[in-house]
């Protein structure tokens, strides 16, 4: 008599800056947090052990990879630890993926780094990837394994819509952004304007300037993530002497790094709408968070279920 195989419940497990999120993706996955301890030399190095059996099971393991490269460390050896305990699938799920910003040779002698990151966590045994808004729709190419990229849409969508705002117009704060801030004018049957900036160096904006009208709208700038936030307050100041009657803007990926919180609580920007996928700071009144538990939760569940998620899709 042939012994029916046991599938264990699926497990999910938390780096260690992404715990928070993790708990609420656990929460509403219907489960519990997995128990992973964390052995640390003094040097820094560090060594993940999962303190349950995982053996055959799907594993979920949460984590942001956004500098230091820390964190991409921890999720690179959660992922081969998974991988050496014999877990029958390992998902890497990764709100923010990090060194995104690196997917082409755009001078001489420069690495692709995304493509690297890439390989790295196949390498080190994730079987699927599921991650957010990608800073270029085209790194899920770098990967040989599943990709699903989800649209933060699904969560700025329904609050824009909340506001009631007339006159509304979506802006990109730069010309690589258009594609994006033309999928959520669509979206919200609204018109569009774009700013075309110059760069000195990375992070340091040397020229801007704005193609459309704005006078009398009420302005949504519209981007992928917000590191030192000078693109976004810099194009709110200018919106604003343009006429505009207020700017908001949302991105997903709230990086704010160096001076930010300051240069946008100086700024025009009425409102910097995020999702939690990178752990703030510190708190701003200026920063609006949106919660994106229930979406991955979601998507787990149907990625376990075997279902489809395309109505995750919007944009």
């Amino acid at each position: 008599m042939t012994t029916p195989y046991f599938v264990p419940d699926p497990k999910i497990f938390a780096c260690t800056q992404s715990t928070v999120l993790a708990e609420k993706i656990a929460k509403a996955f219907g489960s519990k947090l997995g128990i992973v301890k964390f052995s640390r030399y003094s040097d820094g190095e560090f060594q993940p052990s999962f303190e349950e059996s995982v053996r055959g099971a799907r594993v979920f393991i949460i984590g942001s990879t956004n500098p230091s490269s820390e964190n991409l460390m921890e999720m690179l050896l959660m992922l081969d630890a998974a991988k050496r305990a014999s877990a029958r699938h390992i998902t890497a799920v990764m709100p923010y993926f990090g060194w995104a910003r690196q997917d082409r040779k755009d001078k001489p002698r420069v690495p692709i780094a995304a493509k690297l990151v890439a390989k790295m966590l196949e390498t080190a045994g994730a079987t699927r990837i599921i991650t957010m808004d990608l800073h270029a729709d085209q790194i899920q190419g770098f990967f040989e394994k599943p990709v699903d990229h989800l649209f933060a849409s699904t969560l700025f969508l329904p609050y824009l819509k909340s506001l009631n705002l007339d006159n509304l117009t979506i802006a990109s704060p730069d010309m690589g952004g258009s594609k994006r801030a033309y999928a959520y004018s669509k979206a919200l049957n609204c018109d569009v304007v774009i700013c075309y900036k110059q760069r000195e160096k990375a992070n340091i904006i040397s020229h801007m300037e704005l193609i459309g009208n704005v006078e009398g709208k009420n302005v949504v700038l519209v981007d992928d993530m917000v590191d030192t936030a000078g693109t976004l307050t810099k194009a709110a100041d200018l919106m604003m002497k343009r006429g505009a009657l207020s700017v908001r803007a949302i991105t997903t990926h709230a990086l704010l790094s160096g001076d930010a919180y300051e240069k946008i609580e100086k700024s025009q920007l009425l409102e910097l709408i995020v999702t939690d996928s990178i752990p703030l700071k510190k708190e701003s009144s200026k920063i609006r968070v949106l919660d994106s538990a229930e979406l991955f939760a979601d998507v787990m569940t149907r990625v376990h279920n075997n279902t489809s998620i395309s109505s995750k899709f919007l944009m």
